[in-house]
């Protein structure tokens, strides 16, 4: 079993931001857990809870987290943390 923490993307269907940064995840090869905040309200709280938004995507990594966000944020922050897929 790995140590390695799971890149989680919580996502609103039908939001344009969302539906990018999936695609782009899908297509440079990353393994993620993509959470529908509107079919589950406790995920919806969840990512309150760790982001003090309620705007998605928010991904998190381990500790790490990048809220309410495009794909022109994601790619440094990946690369900025040595996240690779």
């Amino acid at each position: 079993m790995s140590d390695e923490p799971i890149l989680k993307v919580y996502i609103k269907p039908g939001c344009p931001w969302c539906v990018d940064a999936v695609a782009w995840l899908k297509k440079n090869g990353y393994t993620f857990e993509s959470l529908d905040v509107y079919a589950d309200p406790a995920l919806y709280d969840e990512m309150r809870e760790i982001s003090g938004q309620g705007k998605a995507p928010t991904l998190t990594y381990g500790d790490l987290l990048l809220a309410d966000f495009g794909v022109d944020e994601l790619v440094p922050f990946l690369k900025e943390h040595g996240i690779e897929p």
